[in-house]
């Protein structure tokens, strides 16, 4: 089966950032503890899959056309946001704690998004032929799409963000053949 997509890489992860933004409204406005619970599990599954995609596909590809420090100051951003992320996992959604704690991941996570598409992105689309950055769209939304849909079971919860990271990893090598 082929996977097409409308546009080009940046299109693609524009798409992405919407949608984890979304993801973070039904956490904030989940009422019952269920509904929250199964929203902020899809949030974290999105989040880690967005951000292992592109650290895998996109971070590369912006290297080379970037100045270093741009995509390091993106991956740095990435590498907070788990850590905020993980200490979530650690408490109940129920906790007093949690909604501030996701009030700070969704501001740092949507902030690191706006530095992507005003840095990052700019300079992907100016360094790259058109053909390429579909080639990354077709990459980024293959990948995506053999990523698991639900968050796996683990021991620890936080341990779950761990295993979906190898399983996106795995998923990506095996949809490039290797």
């Amino acid at each position: 089966m082929t996977t097409t997509v409308a546009g080009d890489v940046v299109d693609v992860l524009l798409t992405q950032h919407a949608l984890l933004e979304e993801q973070f409204r039904l956490v904030a406005s989940a009422t019952r503890k269920p509904e929250r619970k199964a929203a902020f599990a899809e949030l974290a599954r999105l989040l880690t899959v967005h951000e292992t995609i592109e650290q895998e596909l996109v971070h590369p590809e912006a290297t080379l056309d970037s100045e270093p420090e741009v995509v390091a100051e993106r991956i740095e951003e990435e590498r907070r946001a788990d850590e905020v992320l993980a200490e979530l996992f650690e408490i109940e959604v129920n906790d007093p704690d949690f909604p501030r704690l996701l009030q700070g991941l969704k501001e740092s996570v949507l902030a690191h998004a706006t530095r992507e598409e005003r840095y990052e992105f700019p300079r992907l689309r100016h360094g790259h032929p058109p053909d390429r950055l579909r080639e990354l769209a077709l990459a980024v939304t293959a990948a995506f799409d053999a990523a698991p849909t639900k968050l796996p079971a683990a021991d620890e919860p936080v341990n779950a963000l761990a295993t979906l990271r190898e399983q996106v990893l795995l998923a990506m090598r095996a949809a490039d053949g290797g």
